[in-house]
């Protein structure tokens, strides 16, 4: 299969991973970027080089608020490439689209790596970001063929899995799995402002967790949000009348009903998260958890680890949670059912304290 020549725009996270992950192929990107130091960076990191061919595809990695000209731009100036773009939200995108030439509407087709971290820039690239993760892929009525077969290409050869659907069930999607958590997350995070330094001196694992991606750069996020304010408006006055249910039964626990309504909503949160697709994109599995104990010194959690792996258990996450005020930390380890038993007698046999 021969190489395209790629062309990226925008040599932030993503223009900079893409970068990376199309070098590990063989594949030689040219970069372009409006401020000549990230440039530069990206350039020293590997991700490409500042002059090349012409492109036979355009990838577009710039911010939302930009992504529709700069596409639209790119497009012109390369009269016979495929452009794609990375944004996050297409539909205000594919109508910029849809008001050029025929010819230059059919080169464009949108896509959406859904990876990401909280950290941006060049800095935070990394050439192993798009594996094994999706890539959507937004073709409309038209878009030419040997669009959708260079984006699904270039897709796959950075390890990410394509997935065909339209800029409007995309959209749609991502306001659900993506643009609404980041707002319980932001909304949560916001309440610790507020709270006592003792108060959050007790903050463990689970806190973290859920408000982990509070940290992403709200200047990124208001463009994301502001081109995706209908979907995430409607999701959002279905989570405030869920929160009005809850707050009024928690007003008053001793009112009949109360309670159940309680009992409900966390059902509901149960059978929404085995919804949640598992390893490989197949059914949502329930693991057991087992807890270890270990120094919080230099080579304690590999030694762990290595056990593990000498015993022959496959671990299907970890989580890793320091205790306050003692120089310890816990291992959640989560395996299927059926070596959780195993597990915790070979690690009490050889020494390891289990909670």
């Amino acid at each position: 299969m021969t190489s395209p020549a790629v062309k990226i725009v925008g040599v932030g996270l993503l223009g900079t991973s893409l970068g990376l992950a199309l070098s590990r192929q063989g594949i030689g990107a040219t970069l372009e970027d409006q401020s000549p130091a990230n440039l530069r960076l990206a350039v020293d990191y590997g991700a490409g080089s500042i002059s090349g061919s012409e492109p036979d595809i355009v990838v577009v990695c710039v911010p939302p608020d930009v992504t529709a000209s700069v596409v639209t731009q790119q497009l012109r100036q390369h009269p016979k490439a495929i452009v794609t773009d990375v944004a996050s939200v297409k539909g205000q995108i594919s109508k910029a689209v849809s008001a050029l030439s025929p010819a230059d509407h059919s080169r464009y087709i949108g896509s959406h790596p859904m990876a990401g971290r909280e950290k941006g820039g060049p800095s935070a690239g990394r050439a192993d970001l798009f594996y094994a993760r999706p890539w959507i892929i937004t073709p409309d009525s038209e878009t030419k063929p040997e669009a959708l077969d260079a984006v699904r290409d270039l897709a796959l050869r950075v390890g990410a899995l394509p997935v065909e659907m339209s800029a409007s069930e995309h959209d749609e999607a991502v306001a659900l799995v993506s643009h609404l958590p980041q707002l319980v997350s932001s909304l949560l995070a916001a309440r610790l402002v507020f709270g006592e330094e003792g108060q959050l001196s007790l903050a463990g694992q689970g806190l973290r967790d859920t408000s982990r991606i509070a940290a992403s750069d709200p200047n990124l996020w208001v463009q994301i949000l502001e081109q995706n304010s209908v979907a995430v408006a409607g999701l959002l006055k279905q989570l405030g009348s869920d929160l009005a249910h809850l707050s009024a039964a928690m007003e008053d626990v001793a009112k009949p009903g109360a309670l159940a309504e309680i009992h409900k909503l966390l059902t509901a949160g149960n059978s929404g998260v085995s919804r949640i697709p598992g390893k490989h994109g197949g059914k949502g599995s329930s693991y057991q958890i087992v807890t270890a104990v270990i120094e919080d010194a230099p080579g304690a959690l590999a030694a762990l680890l290595t056990f593990i792996g000498e015993i022959g258990v496959n671990l299907e996450d970890i989580n890793l949670e320091h205790s306050p005020g003692a120089p310890i930390g816990l291992v959640e380890m989560q395996v299927v059912p059926e070596v959780a038993a195993l597990l915790s007698e070979k690690l009490q046999a050889n020494g390891w304290r289990l909670v």
